[in-house]
């Protein structure tokens, strides 16, 4: 017998949690570490082109789907598609995507918890630079502690599941993301009164096209464009109904377009924020900005050390708590993902869920923290590199990008939900409406979908080690024409399905 479906208590939990389970390691992370990669500014610039392009209408479809179905990913499609179509088929790839994403996720931000933990203590004060090094390689060169790590990171998530979406879930999710605010915004303010930090500013503020285009100082103008399309898709977690459950817990008091504008605008503030912090950082204390994914486990504890033993560890302690709260928020929103899953296709209760998911995830987890030291020669020689690598690929060069293009599709195309119940859902209610003028839905038929391919080629590309600059226009063309009959071979076979 399945459990009553529960509901958010607010509108202001539904907002928090949705950001929650965006905003992550995509943003306060990969962000600031991919926009030193890629020069700066005008990086940032791109980036946030492509996320109101491309990843504000992803959102809204994915809540949309949600809040029509009242279900999650075990039953949204069966619940909304047409008679005779297979839409549901992707019900269970969608999810297994949620398991992907945890199975490497729950490592990495054990290492933030570990690392907030040892900054308040106090291990790293004098500490020269190599030593900080070899402190970050000890961190992921020891199973045992790392497999701790990522089990406290387990229990605080399913944790906050427990005690169910209102009193866990949205509860706890409300006192993370507001503390997380809090800090970073007093961390912004911090670093700005700091001596010899404007080269950071300027670094992260000011464009400069020139250097862009004629490749200067980053990594050339189509590599800078792919890599700023594909962090705004990324960033947001969409195509694996990461936000599609919590548009099955809301209301329709507020239209969704307004709501995923929200969303999108919390997730990019504390982005924008992470590298208001990072940069400036950097620049006072001489330390380059393009030091890769080792920026905040290497780099960073470095700049803290060099503010002074009280002030460095007590400005570090807060930057890891930031970036902790950043991670278990992503946790916590997508493990409420995978206990919805049973709760819905199976009728299990929610502590039945939990507990058997609480398993899961540990025996699931365990291979990528062996990966990175005891099986570390497993994918060694791979484009992917190790196992968490090739978890990371499957999820991020994958199910992403595709699952996100069945959601466009599912929505716009007669052959899925239908642009017009699609429409008429994302408008109830008072707030922003959503588009509807001839050369925007135009756009979301046939160019978004182009473009979703094209950061699903350009992934491939990256890992197999083809330099773009070098494919140039021609390449690009070449790219979108087949894309183009890409989407047009789906769409007809799934018309040729609907006809029968």
């Amino acid at each position: 017998m399945s459990e009553k479906r529960e509901n958010l208590g607010s509108r202001l939990g539904f907002l928090l949690l949705s950001a929650g389970c965006a905003i992550g390691l995509g943003n306060v992370w990969r962000f600031p570490y991919i926009t030193g990669k890629y020069g700066g500014a005008a990086f940032v610039l791109i980036y946030l082109l492509f996320l109101v392009i491309l990843g504000l209408p992803v959102m809204v479809c994915e809540f949309a789907v949600g809040r029509a179905s009242r279900k999650s990913m075990a039953g949204a499609f069966n619940e909304l598609e047409p008679e005779g179509t297979k839409w549901h088929w992707y019900n269970k790839f969608a999810v297994a995507g949620n398991y992907l994403l945890m199975m490497f996720y729950t490592v990495v931000s054990g290492w933030f918890l570990k690392y907030f933990f040892e900054t308040a203590s106090g291990k790293f004060v004098n500490m020269g630079a190599d030593e900080v090094g070899a402190a970050f390689g000890a961190t992921v060169g020891q199973p045992g502690p790392l497999i701790l790590w990522m089990l406290l990171v387990i229990v605080i998530g399913f944790g906050a599941c427990f005690f169910g979406l209102q009193k866990g879930v949205e509860r706890v999710t409300k006192i993370m993301m507001s503390a997380l605010f809090v800090i970073m915004i007093g961390l912004a303010i911090y670093v700005a009164f700091i001596p010899n930090a404007g080269a950071g500013y300027a670094f992260y503020l000011k464009p400069d096209f020139k250097a862009l285009v004629n490749g200067d100082g980053n990594q050339g103008l189509w590599d800078t464009i792919y890599a700023a399309m594909g962090q705004a898709f990324f960033t947001l977690s969409l195509g694996i109904g990461s936000m599609e459950i919590f548009g099955s817990y809301i209301d329709k008091k507020h239209s969704l377009t307004g709501e995923a504008a929200r969303v999108i605008g919390l997730d990019t503030f504390v982005a924008i924020c992470a590298g208001l912090i990072i940069f400036p950082a950097c620049a006072a204390f001489n330390v380059e900005p393009n030091a890769g994914a080792g920026l905040a486990f290497v780099s960073l504890p470095n700049v803290f050390n060099a503010m002074g033993s009280v002030v460095g560890r007590v400005v570090g302690s807060f930057f890891f708590l930031f970036m902790s709260f950043a991670a278990l928020s992503t946790v916590i929103a997508v493990f409420e993902n995978i206990v919805a899953f049973p709760m819905d296709k199976y009728g299990w209760s929610r502590k039945k869920s939990v507990a058997v998911n609480f398993i899961a995830i540990i025996i699931l987890s365990t291979p990528a923290a062996l990966g990175m030291n005891v099986w570390s020669k497993v994918f060694a020689n791979t484009f992917v590199g190790s196992i968490d690598g090739f978890e990371d690929f499957i999820v991020s060069q994958n199910l992403l990008p595709l699952g996100s293009l069945i959601f466009l599709c599912f929505c716009v195309h007669k052959f899925g939900w239908g642009w017009e119940k699609f429409t008429a859902e994302t408008d109830l209610g008072e707030g922003v409406k959503f588009p509807k003028f001839g050369a925007f839905r135009f756009y979301l038929k046939w160019i978004a979908p182009v473009i979703i391919i094209l950061v699903f080629v350009a992934g491939y590309l990256e890992k197999f080690g083809i330099n773009l600059p070098f494919i140039g226009i021609l390449g690009i063309t070449a790219a979108v024409i087949l894309a183009g009959a890409l989407v047009g071979f789906i769409i007809k076979m799934i018309k040729n399905k609907v006809s029968k």
